[in-house]
């Protein structure tokens, strides 16, 4: 079968198309057809192992994985014998975190993994694109700030992946959300429907004073110092990128005035917490709650440069890779 395939960290060029062994099915194993996955800023630095903290869980001098992504949407191919949940010819969707094998035509989960039936309204492309972000700004928001209705939260970053999602979660938990984004997202950005939007061009968010319970970083461009003034007291600083000064701020615990900051693995989740929250995210795609913002689609012969793409910062929502692109719906 044909997958992406990497031996060393660098740049998108690291990335070339192999054929590779396909999955060999244990008992309890579904073999899915892999029809779209996305590339999400988590798989460029793991590929390139930058930030170098990295390093620590994806390998120390080369990638342990050597097929990237984690982002799982096709159609049951083949099932264990044991597999009781699903057979041939279901639409599924899921995750393959923490261990990134999902850049290949091919790929075998657990039928008690991160994995769900897909709904007729949804496609292969949004359901990959929805997985990754969902299963990162869900537990931030739910879990690490226990957001509340009325609580006030700044979601910096709203045009990217976890952003839609995460602005339209918020919005759902009853939180008054402000979403920050350059100029030329505006009309995306509130079209998700936050209470207030800034120009980050133009409007200084860490300027203000005691404004919100939450600030959610989804794109590690600002930092707790940076954001510390403008928390409540008792507030929260929440990132998605790790470095030393969120490591060395988390080891120093809540600050006099209650205000701390956090940074959480999400993608390290215990498989069952995942596998909730994709079955919750399935009953969201049926209900038609949530809404995917895909910004390009590339074919997997071009995933560098959806890699390269990715990289300049500039997307919006999600970066879709068609695997089987005859069969996609």
């Amino acid at each position: 079968m044909k997958a992406a395939y990497l031996t060393a960290y660098g740049g998108p060029d690291v990335l070339a198309i192999r054929d590779i062994p396909a999955p060999v099915l244990a008992p309890h194993d579904v073999l899915i057809r892999q029809h779209a996955s996305t590339v999400s800023p988590a798989d460029c630095a793991m590929r390139s192992g930058n930030p170098a903290l990295i390093r620590l869980f994806t390998g120390l001098t080369r990638p342990r994985q050597p097929v990237p992504g984690g982002a799982v949407a096709g159609v049951v191919e083949a099932v264990g014998a044991a597999v009781t949940r699903y057979r041939p010819g279901d639409r599924v969707f899921g995750t393959t975190d923490p261990h990134p094998n999902a850049m290949a035509e091919l790929v075998a989960l657990p039928e008690e993994g991160a994995l769900a039936l897909l709904p007729e309204r949804a496609s292969y492309a949004d359901a990959a694109a929805l997985s990754y972000s969902f299963l990162t700004a869900m537990p931030y928001l739910r879990d690490e700030a226990q957001l509340k209705p009325g609580q006030s939260i700044l979601i910096h970053g709203a045009a990217g992946s976890i952003g839609v999602v995460a602005v339209q979660l918020a919005r759902q938990m009853g939180a008054i959300v402000t979403a920050t984004c350059s100029t030329h997202r505006l009309a995306l950005v509130e079209s998700l429907g936050p209470d207030r939007t800034i120009d980050r061009t133009a409007e200084d968010f860490t300027a203000t004073s005691a404004a919100y319970d939450v600030i959610f970083d989804t794109v590690g461009k600002s930092s707790f110092a940076a954001c510390r003034e403008a928390l409540k007291p008792g507030g929260i600083y929440l990132t998605t990128t790790p470095s030393l000064a969120i490591a060395t701020n988390m080891l120093r615990g809540t600050q006099a005035d209650g205000k701390r900051a956090k940074m959480a693995t999400t993608g390290l989740r215990k498989t069952a917490d995942k596998a909730r929250d994709i079955e919750l995210l399935r009953t969201m795609l049926a209900a038609g709650t949530l809404r995917a913002v895909i910004d390009r689609t590339y074919p997997l012969e071009r995933i560098a440069e959806a890699h390269a793409y990715v990289e300049t910062g500039t997307k919006a929502g999600d970066v879709v890779i068609e695997i089987t692109p005859s069969l996609s719906a």
